[in-house]
């Protein structure tokens, strides 16, 4: 199977294992020359505290989640990665449940491959994903990649 696309989808958690969900994107997308699709997920209340932060003033313009993700840290982190291995990519914003969306930006971008970073677990723990995780996993379109924080 040919890779044509790969959705990377990062939430809030995920800026210290940033490096490893590049690394494990270029592997996966360069050699297929494939389109990365960087996905930025936030539920609705981390979507208002985002928009807080960066100060975006909503009141006197229309702030889409596209234009949100493209200033969130760990997007760029990603996209500056892929941008240095001349990995085509765009950038997508979406509010909602993390998993439910991540498998609907799967569908929407005809993804072949979606990778998603989680948790260490305990020993115990590591018989269970984290609840984001299974649920992509469980539910997805195509294979995952999921990517553990070191």
């Amino acid at each position: 199977m040919t890779l044509k696309s790969v959705l990377v989808a990062v939430g809030p958690g995920d800026a210290d294992r940033a490096e490893e969900i590049a690394e494990a994107a270029v592997e996966v997308a360069k050699p297929a020359d494939a389109t990365v699709y960087l996905a930025h997920v936030f539920t609705d209340d981390e979507y208002q505290d985002v928009l807080d932060q960066l100060e975006f003033d909503t009141e006197l313009s229309q702030v889409s989640p596209d234009d949100t993700a493209q200033r969130h840290a760990t997007i760029r982190s990603l996209r500056d990665v892929l941008g240095e291995h001349d990995i085509d990519y765009e950038i997508r914003g979406a509010v909602g449940a993390h998993g439910e969306t991540i498998v609907d930006l799967a569908t929407e971008t005809d993804a072949d491959r979606v990778i998603v970073g989680g948790r260490k677990r305990s020993p115990t723990g590591k018989a269970v994903f984290g609840s984001t995780a299974q649920h992509v996993m469980l539910n997805s379109p195509c294979p995952v990649t999921f990517v553990r924080e070191q």
